[in-house]
């Protein structure tokens, strides 16, 4: 089961996120300031964290900069009512992979999770074997046995991306939001922009194949 840690001062608040998110079906721990966010994370394995700015003793900037610079990679939706550019700057510097602003609408604040779990699978899968192909993460790298393609790291997950559901069809829309996130200001043709390059430096494969699905978006068909 998923864990998400939710960390925010207002009381009410917290209770509403977290009850929605046990609805989801995720495991909930809260949290009502940074430095009992801590002590969770010491002691539990956290796969996301929703945490506000403002808070008492430790403020959501302080401990996403203690995390990220102890190594802690969990991705992190930061919820607040600080609405300025410097604000949302400062949040993304110090390692925010997403970003929202109270009020929030809770049912988007479920995309924007469901989106940030599956870029954070993406990620932490270092490896991905197709037939003689090995996808690396780490690397960003594809080796076929014959060559190495260093990939740009966009045009990487969305190749992993693709071969890690065969025959599942993802939208333009879906791809956008797990790859670039749901706040970029690309367009879906940048989607099929990366799918022509990805094309032409697989297209000889027989390992597998990128198929449009006409008025939806893409899919992989895998042969080995």
């Amino acid at each position: 089961m998923v864990s998400i840690l939710v960390v925010e001062d207002n009381k009410n608040l917290r209770i509403l996120m977290s009850d929605r998110l046990e609805m989801e079906g995720y495991k909930i721990f809260q949290s009502e300031n940074g430095e009992k966010a801590l002590e969770v994370l010491e002691s539990n394995k956290i796969d996301l964290l929703i945490t506000d700015i403002m808070m008492p003793t430790m403020d959501g900037y302080e401990l996403i900069d203690i995390l990220r610079k102890s190594g802690y990679n969990v991705p992190v939706l930061m919820v607040t009512a600080k609405d300025s550019f410097e604000d949302k700057e400062m949040g993304f510097r110090l390692g925010t992979d997403d970003y929202m602003v109270k009020p929030i609408n809770i049912n988007e604040m479920i995309l924007r999770v469901s989106a940030l779990l599956r870029r954070a699978q993406i990620i932490n899968e270092n490896i991905l074997k197709i037939g003689d192909i090995i996808l690396n993460s780490d690397t960003l790298t594809v080796d076929t046995g014959e060559e190495v393609y260093e990939l740009p790291k966009k045009e990487f997950y969305l190749l992993y991306k693709l071969l890690s559901y065969p025959k599942k069809i993802f939208t333009r829309q879906q791809l956008l939001d797990d790859i670039w996130g749901m706040d970029t200001e690309v367009d879906e043709r940048t989607v099929d922009s990366h799918i022509k390059k990805l094309r032409r430096k697989f297209s000889e494969r027989e390992e597998f194949k990128i198929v449009t699905i006409r008025g939806l978006g893409y899919k992989v068909e895998r042969y080995v």
